[in-house]
């Protein structure tokens, strides 16, 4: 029989053996690599089954979707049908991109439904909101209350609700830009953020001063590069002139739980090559 004094004394050992590897845990959840399916959006938008086959050959086990519409669904396929194709890939739609513009705006709530259905039968764990529309710029505190009203709607249905960035959040309206007005407004619990980290770099900012100022808030990145030459060009993870190492290792302290590969434009050679140069650089590199 174990005495309580060995329990207690085996208890602190493992206890500070834990707390000894804090890098252990993140490396284990992070060999999930995934991808922001709008890199392949030419090629997506033709044949939905064969890109994410090669999505999987390249590595990623990870996917985030973006497109979804009422009217054509993804890419003329139901949500049934993509979670389909993408169980045979051993892929997993883990969040997906959906415009929620006539909700932040007007609080219609059809294309929130519809979304949270969609991300629903994908069995996705955040419903992400990607954008929003020039003309309603100038409000986010009205749509920094939106976002909480999604949110409570998402937790009802399971699902996490996110919001990602692009540099306009970071331009300043009497003295406070609107990503503060996000992260002031927003429930802490509720609300989380995909960091987009191209676009913090390219507004100007720097991603570890977010993450020191406002730790586990952000979920989700977006991991994409910026070319050395051209800041308006995308490239492959590890070809550009953003710091990813110094990045990743502050992820702890961002709550960083899932991060997507993103690359709009300037493949090198082509879209399925630069995907997979990316992946090698994480694997190989930051992971």
């Amino acid at each position: 029989m174990i005495s309580r004094r060995t329990f207690v004394i085996n208890s602190g050992l493992a206890t500070a053996a834990v707390l000894a590897m804090p890098s252990l845990a993140f490396t284990m959840n992070k060999k999930e690599i995934g991808l922001q399916l709008y890199t392949l959006r030419d090629e997506i938008s033709k044949d939905v089954k064969s890109t994410l086959q090669k999505v999987a050959a390249a590595g990623y086990t990870n996917i985030e979707t973006y497109g979804f519409s009422i009217k054509d669904q993804f890419w003329g396929i139901s949500p049934t049908a993509l979670k389909k194709i993408l169980d045979e890939n051993q892929l997993k739609a883990v969040s997906g991109h959906y415009n929620l513009g006539s909700f932040l705006y007007d609080g219609n709530t059809i294309e929130l439904i519809a979304a949270i259905e969609a991300a629903k039968v994908l069995k996705s764990e955040y419903l992400t909101i990607p954008w929003v529309d020039e003309p309603f710029r100038k409000d986010f505190k009205t749509i920094a209350s939106r976002l909480n009203e999604a949110a409570k709607m998402c937790k009802s249905s399971g699902l996490k609700l996110a919001y990602h960035n692009h540099d306009f959040e970071f331009q300043k309206q009497d003295g406070i830009t609107g990503y503060e007005i996000l992260l002031k407004e927003t429930d802490k619990d509720l609300v989380y953020f995909e960091l987009d980290l191209y676009w913090v770099v390219r507004s100007g900012n720097d991603p570890l001063k977010l993450f020191k100022e406002n730790p586990g808030r952000f979920k989700m990145w977006h991991v994409k590069d910026m070319d050395k030459l051209n800041q308006a060009l995308n490239t492959e993870v590890g070809s550009g002139s953003i710091d990813f190492k110094t990045i990743f290792k502050e992820a702890k302290q961002s709550g960083m739980k899932h991060f997507f590969v993103e690359q709009e434009n300037n493949y090198n050679p082509n879209s399925f090559e630069s995907i997979k140069t990316s992946y090698d650089f994480i694997s190989k590199e930051l992971l």
